[in-house]
């Protein structure tokens, strides 16, 4: 095995834990904290806006922006062995998690949550902004959440391709 390709399986194996990692946190927000937060109004918009403010500390974004750029990395790397189907499983790997999560997350979620952040929660103005929240940015969390569980499959089957 040359050194690209023990590169690559590290990388790989790293950015199989950083998108599951991603997808669980997703996932958890899509199957019930969104629900939770959505039945108790002003105190779920309040404790909202919070989650927006904590999860902004290094080591969610650590593995947030490091699985894109590991995504990214992998691809560059994969140009070597473009006809072997690792390629293929890295390639969809990264567009699941670069586009699905990553873009999904910074042209549609992080625009909504500075909104929220914006809103007063005891406003009828700010619980339109909550209730308009609990819709779209569910939905696209949604999104996310499948894309990173794809995301994460690819990377697994590109690791057991070697």
């Amino acid at each position: 095995m040359n050194i690209t390709q023990n590169l690559s399986n590290i990388l790989i194996f790293i950015a199989i834990i950083g998108t599951g990692l991603i997808a669980g946190t997703f996932f958890i927000f899509s199957a019930a904290v969104m629900a939770a937060l959505g039945r108790i109004t002003i105190e779920g918009m309040r404790a909202m806006q919070s989650i927006n403010l904590v999860i902004l500390n290094p080591i969610f974004l650590g593995v947030f922006m490091g699985s894109a750029l590991i995504s990214l990395v992998l691809v560059g790397l994969s140009v070597w062995k473009w006809q072997t189907l690792q390629a293929y499983y890295i390639l969809a790997g990264a567009a699941f998690y670069v586009i699905g999560s990553f873009i999904v997350t910074i042209a549609l979620n992080v625009p909504l949550n500075n909104a929220l952040l914006a809103a007063d929660a005891t406003t009828t103005a700010g619980q339109e902004v909550w209730k308009n929240y609990l819709t779209n940015w569910t939905f696209w969390n949604h999104i996310r959440t499948a894309a990173s569980i794809l995301s994460t499959a690819a990377f697994a089957l590109a690791f057991a391709a070697k």
